[in-house]
């Protein structure tokens, strides 16, 4: 894939909120060998809509386009108005270009939106029991399956 994007005047990164350390040890872990850097501490990931402080949730926050509702009572479990919230990260996609000197947020998906992007989704929408997330767990790392 990385030869095409390339080939494209377009990067791929990927980007998460934990430490660099611990993203590369899970890059490690699952086998990937794209980039991907850590957008702690800065406010990134709040700026691109995936993750949430304790104020915004209470006072209305949006994902995907829809309000967020949440308990209030669940805000109040300590920290300060302003930390992210831990339960309120969700999946997005971005893209940016560069103009001038000058960094422009050019498009976004969210929630299902960035399953096209998920190769195995797309199979799985389309085998007989779907993505048969009956027991809750939807999702599982390649070395999470009981025949891993």
């Amino acid at each position: 894939m990385r030869i095409h994007l390339e080939n494209h005047d377009v990067a791929f990164t990927a980007v998460s909120r934990a430490p660099n350390a611990q993203l590369q040890a899970y890059k490690q872990r699952m086998g990937w060998t794209f980039p991907w850097a850590s957008s702690s501490p800065s406010d990134f990931n709040v700026d691109v809509g995936v993750s949430f402080t304790a104020d915004q949730l209470a006072s209305g926050a949006t994902y995907d386009f829809r309000a967020i509702d949440v308990d209030p009572e669940a805000l109040s479990g300590g920290g300060a108005a302003t930390d992210l919230v831990d339960d309120w990260e969700s999946p997005g996609m971005s893209a940016f270009v560069q103009e001038g000197g000058e960094v422009f947020h050019t498009y976004s998906a969210y929630s299902r939106g960035v399953d096209a992007l998920w190769g195995m989704y797309q199979w799985l929408d389309r085998a007989p029991k779907g993505r048969n997330d009956g027991d809750g767990m939807w999702f599982r790392r390649h070395d999470q399956y009981p025949n891993a």
